[in-house]
């Protein structure tokens, strides 16, 4: 089976505990990447991996023996998308630079969740620098389609079961839509909740680094590592009962596919059938010009980024990384600088929105519809791209099939810097649409 079930909360029970011997599990997942990995194509190849990870793990436990002084992520795999340094590891961002010209010191939340106890798993497979140019990983539920991207073998590396845990970067939908297609859980935080110094900047303005697990309980616990100031939230009696979900109506719902809304409109019934109040809010009467401004600044800005290697290497780079770098060569900085500030403006205008309209999250489909099939295109991220141009935080969660047997998500989005409360609460949003799929 390519899908086989690797909840990182209950892993990082068990592994704290010692109910499961951390040298086993090691072995056992090393078994599993070399069976399965040569179909799904989610990590960099490295001959030395088992040999490297026993060791690692080794020291772990020398430096731990006593349960109760584990760290909370003692023994968790995690992969690592390759824009993201790591120390003792190549970067080569899903491109055909040479490795030497995109060394960097090693990213702060690679450095922190090594603190936590966690291990690298291996580098997962990106699309180049983080566009739209794909690499070679398939979707473990049909390897016929595509896993999403940018941050495709990292979904996919969580989806397969190869690690409970990995880190991805969102530029417009590179986590949510991944997340999404491959049927696990993905989570954006707040614009800089999470360290991106040691990160291969596609965006400074629209970069988030993300996660991927497949159980919102895991999400939290690896949220509450890596995310900046994080504070489990109190279970006073607003947060224990149903928040106010809205549904954004109007140009920016009609982008998805005719299937993709049907199943967007039958989350909603569900959730209200299940006691959740669902009010429809227009929202994005302008979203031509949100999806134009952010194009255009991550555009601007990815030529800031590639500046030196661009003009020594433009003829390694693949189609679309060099079209979107030609692209942005041609936006002025005033044009910049208004696009910087829309952000702000989308930001405000939501909250005021949830505000007078009395909701707390925002919920939308997390894709246009399911995987597309094939692997030379990862599918359009229209859906995601204005809820990162606010920054605001996001996660999606599974929710149901489309008719081709593929996963579906539900895109759950609340207010700026209230990460926490949203996760607390899409736990029970995904055992909702659970429990009917």
């Amino acid at each position: 089976m390519l899908i086989v079930p690797a909840p990182l909360a209950k892993l990082a029970a068990a592994l704290h505990s010692g109910e499961l011997e951390l040298t086993k599990h090691i072995d056992e997942v090393c078994d599993r990447v070399e069976s399965v990995d040569r179909r799904v194509q989610a990590l960099l190849p490295e001959p030395v991996r088992r040999v490297r990870l026993l060791n690692e793990a080794r020291r772990l436990q020398e430096r731990f023996p006593d349960p109760t002084e584990r760290p909370p992520l003692y023994g968790i795999l995690v992969g690592v998308k390759d824009i993201i340094h790591i120390d003792g590891f190549l970067t080569r961002a899903g491109s055909n630079l040479p490795p030497t010209a995109l060394e960097g010191p090693e990213a702060t939340v690679v450095t922190t969740l090594r603190e936590a106890g966690a291990l690298i798993l291996d580098k997962t497979v990106t699309t180049e620098f983080a566009w739209f140019d794909p690499g070679p990983t398939r979707n473990p539920h049909n390897v016929q389609h595509t896993p999403g991207g940018s941050s495709s073998g990292s979904a996919a590396a969580v989806a397969a079961g190869l690690c409970p845990l990995a880190l991805g970067t969102q530029t417009i939908g590179s986590v949510i839509r991944p997340a999404a297609f491959c049927g696990i859980v993905g989570f954006k935080p707040s614009f800089g909740r999470i360290p991106t110094d040691g990160v291969i900047m596609f965006s400074e303005s629209a970069d988030h680094v993300g996660l991927f697990t497949q159980d919102v309980a895991g999400m939290r616990l690896a949220a509450a590592v890596v995310c900046d100031g994080w504070k489990v939230p109190t279970r006073d009696r607003k947060l224990g009962g149903r928040p106010v979900l809205g549904a954004p109506e109007g140009p920016y719902l009609e982008q998805a596919s005719e299937e993709g809304l049907a199943a967007f409109r039958d989350q909603l019934q569900r959730l209200e059938a299940a006691g959740y109040t669902v009010r429809r809010v227009p929202a994005f009467d302008d979203i031509e010009t949100i999806n134009q401004q952010h194009r255009r600044m991550i555009a601007a800005e990815v030529v800031q980024v590639h500046a030196d290697w661009f003009a020594r290497y433009e003829s390694l780079y693949r189609p679309r990384t060099a079209a979107v770098i030609r692209e942005g060569q041609q936006v002025s900085a005033d044009e910049l600088a208004e696009a910087r500030a829309g952000r702000e403006v989308l930001r405000s205008d939501l909250e005021q929105r949830m505000q007078k309209a009395g909701i707390v999250i925002w919920v939308s489909p997390a894709a246009l519809g399911p995987a597309p099939r094939g692997i030379d295109a990862t599918g359009d991220p229209a859906m995601n791209l204005p809820w990162t141009y606010a920054g605001l935080p996001t996660v999606t969660v599974p929710a149901g099939g489309a008719e081709n047997g593929l996963p579906l998500g539900l895109q759950c989005t609340t207010s700026f810097m209230t990460d926490e409360r949203l996760l607390a609460w899409a736990e029970s949003i995904a055992e909702t649409l659970t429990d009917r799929r």
